[in-house]
């Protein structure tokens, strides 16, 4: 039996009293806890041992905790240094509210609720990358949101940190987010910028204002190449309550090109905050959304071997690893 199978209400773990398991995922346990020398509440995230033996997840989790630590801001989820500890684990913030994923499992909702939210999310956006770190994984299951809409954003296990080393091959598969949230850059397999994480919130808006998400497949592979062939149907058509004004923020933000997307988080939130300034352009994505172009069998191989980089590097580790 692992020391994670025998944790339950009541265990101390250094100064820590685990009051509840709260959540289960591949990589780590999640716990409420108490620090006992303030009662504070505080939230408890333990790798699973097989993480702690992969260096390539105990590497992600180490960046987590660093970038976590250095980060201060109402809208990121705090994570407090410990100086001496037993075993490796992280101590966050405790925070009330359910996840956006939940919120949205609800269908859409109202134009003001979903910009007012993404106006908290931009702004914190802004503080990350004015302090150099690209979350490069934003989606509904990364921001917790809490009774007053006040928002949280967390997991920075993948993220982009220009304070910290530079990626190596051992850390390659952590420069790509989630198949339905990535920007087109990142499904070229470039790492991406804060742009990026302005690409991913502007598909998390569509979401809320539509319940729908703008691109779509049968597999990672094919949402890819639906981003990258294809435009969205127009929020108004799914939706037509939502102004052409909203809809030119939308298209500002999915902006296949970065160059031509809102250059900061910053830019998009002005924008929803002064929706009687926002031009609206006749756009080529509005007049021919509905024309659809096949799935390209050169793009798919070409995605396909993109998947297969770090299997490759991985086998070459083990075979260096083997013969020393």
């Amino acid at each position: 039996m692992g020391f994670l199978d025998s944790v339950e209400a009541g265990t101390q773990i250094d100064s820590y009293r685990i009051d509840a398991l709260v959540a289960r995922s591949g990589m780590a346990s999640i716990f409420r806890a108490t620090d006992l020398r303030n009662n504070r509440v505080v939230a408890l995230k333990i790798p699973h041992p097989d993480m702690e033996a992969d260096p390539i997840l105990f590497d992600r989790f180490q960046r987590e905790a660093g970038i976590g630590e250095r980060l201060s801001h109402p809208g990121v989820m705090r994570v407090f240094a410990v100086e001496k500890r037993s075993r490796v684990y992280m101590v966050m913030e405790w925070c009330d509210g359910r996840l956006l994923r939940e919120i949205l499992s609800g269908g859409k909702m109202s134009q003001d609720r979903a910009i007012r939210i993404a106006i908290e999310v931009l702004e914190a956006l802004e503080y990350i990358h004015e302090n150099g770190v690209v979350h490069r994984d934003l989606k509904p299951e990364n921001i917790m949101v809490d009774a007053n809409d006040n928002i949280k954003l967390i997991d920075f296990g993948i993220a982009g940190d220009s304070a910290a080393r530079r990626l190596t091959y051992a850390n390659f598969t952590a420069t790509l987010g989630t198949a339905d949230y990535i920007s087109p850059e990142q499904a070229k397999g470039k790492r991406g910028d804060g742009r990026s994480d302005v690409y991913a919130m502007g598909i998390i808006l569509y979401e809320m204002l539509t319940g729908k998400q703008p691109f779509t497949g049968s597999s990672p592979l094919e949402v890819m190449n639906d981003r990258l062939l294809n435009y969205p149907t127009p929020p108004s058509v799914v939706d037509p309550s939502i102004s052409p004004q909203v809809q030119e923020v939308l298209y500002r933000a999915l902006e296949r090109d970065p160059k031509n997307r809102y250059a900061r988080a910053k830019d998009f939130a002005h924008d929803l905050q002064h929706l009687d300034q926002v031009g609206v352009e006749d756009r080529p994505e509005i007049r021919n959304w509905s024309k659809r172009k096949a799935q390209l069998p050169r793009a798919i191989l070409y995605y396909s071997a993109l998947a297969l980089i770090p299997v490759v590097i991985l086998l070459l580790m083990m075979l260096v690893a083997h013969r020393k």
